[in-house]
């Protein structure tokens, strides 16, 4: 199975399944001499861990990480850091009645197609729970870019929106509600719906924000290497995400050249900002901001109609522990693969600078 690493210089590799004893994952790359904050990458866990609120998936892992190697008297060696995250409350036996069905909109039917085999218990690698180590890897990324800071936010649940412009939003209350809504009053509203929607035994999607600031010009490689085409797959690579933009997005599309051009200051930065950080590629030291959509989660705790592995329809309830909106618990991990792609094109353009 190829296509578990990500990264160029700064390079993840993650292994483990749902429900298998543990998660985990080698970090390749991060350069040696960082007093690593141990503290930073358990809160970091504490915000994507199961659990944490009565919105999100019951299942109680605490999610501690057990770093085993690149990593001499708290200081990051430039060796392979690698790390395991046990698993402790797995229940393989809710997943006993989908052994021989394939759920629908998960990825159950192409694994099986594809391997021959699946691991059924919780979706096995295709479970979200894989983006555990990815939190890890993230973590460690935002201290090896410390400078950079990266804010991730719920922008919208179902058809519930917030009308503010980030420059409008105080990030430091993101973390005050269960849905990680910097605006309160949208917040509360948010939260009501999915508990509403949790109640019927349905899910909802819904949209993140993540504002990156403080970047330095000159992130990104043309031409097949572009900024913005590694946060694109960044994102697209993680679970239930059918939807990246980034700037004006496809709002842009829609406008004329002299309303959607950026103009510049005498120093160097623009007007506006409509570029979303990123020309040609390259940072350009504005603000990069993006948006990623989440679909509802594909388990109903409802009945709907499944395929058999002996090619029947037949009628299935979902049972287990499952999202009913899976974007609180997204926050991090937008967070941490937005850390992992700037910590990547950071450490190559630190080589290009010193030639």
């Amino acid at each position: 199975m190829a296509g578990n690493s990500y990264g160029t210089l700064f390079r993840i590799t993650t292994f483990g399944e749902s429900h298998g004893d543990a998660l985990g994952g080698i970090i390749d790359g991060c350069p040696a001499g960082i007093e690593l904050d141990i503290e930073a990458i358990r809160l970091e866990m504490q915000r994507r861990k199961p659990g944490q609120s009565s919105i999100v998936t019951q299942r109680k892992e605490e999610d501690e990480v057990q770093l085993l190697s690149g990593l001499f008297e708290g200081k990051t060696t430039g060796t392979p850091i690698g790390f395991i995250i046990p698993n402790t409350n797995q229940k393989s036996d809710d997943y006993s009645h989908i052994k021989n069905s394939y759920r629908p909109s998960h990825a159950d039917y192409v694994y099986e197609k594809k391997y021959g085999i699946r691991d059924y218990r919780g979706g096995g690698r295709s479970s979200a729970r894989e983006t555990a180590s990815r939190v890890v890897a993230g973590a460690i990324a935002k201290q090896v870019i410390k400078d950079i800071k990266i804010h991730a936010f719920v922008s919208s649940v179902g058809e519930i929106f917030i009308e503010k412009s980030y420059q409008d939003l105080d990030f430091s209350l993101t973390e005050t509600n269960a849905v990680r809504c910097p605006d309160l009053d949208v917040a509360a509203k948010m939260e009501a719906y999915i508990k509403d929607i949790k109640k019927q035994g349905d899910t909802v999607g819904g949209t993140i924000t993540c504002v990156i600031q403080n970047v330095p010009i000159g992130l990104g490689e043309p031409v097949f290497d572009k900024l913005h085409a590694e946060l694109g797959k960044a994102m697209l690579s993680i679970n239930a995400v059918k939807g990246f933009e980034f700037g004006s997005g496809f709002c842009g599309a829609k406008m004329k050249g002299s309303e959607h051009n950026d103009l510049y200051n005498e120093n160097g930065t623009t007007k506006t900002n409509l570029s979303g950080g990123i020309q040609g590629g390259i940072s350009n030291g504005m603000d990069i901001y993006f948006r990623v959509a989440f679909k509802p989660v594909a388990t109903l705790i409802q009945k709907q109609e499944v395929l058999s592995n002996q090619n029947e329809i037949i009628e299935q309830q979902g049972k287990g522990r499952h999202d009913p909106c899976v974007v609180p618990r997204a926050v991090p991990i937008v967070e941490a693969m937005a850390a992992i792609v700037l910590a990547d094109f950071y450490l190559i353009n630190k080589i290009y600078l010193s030639k």
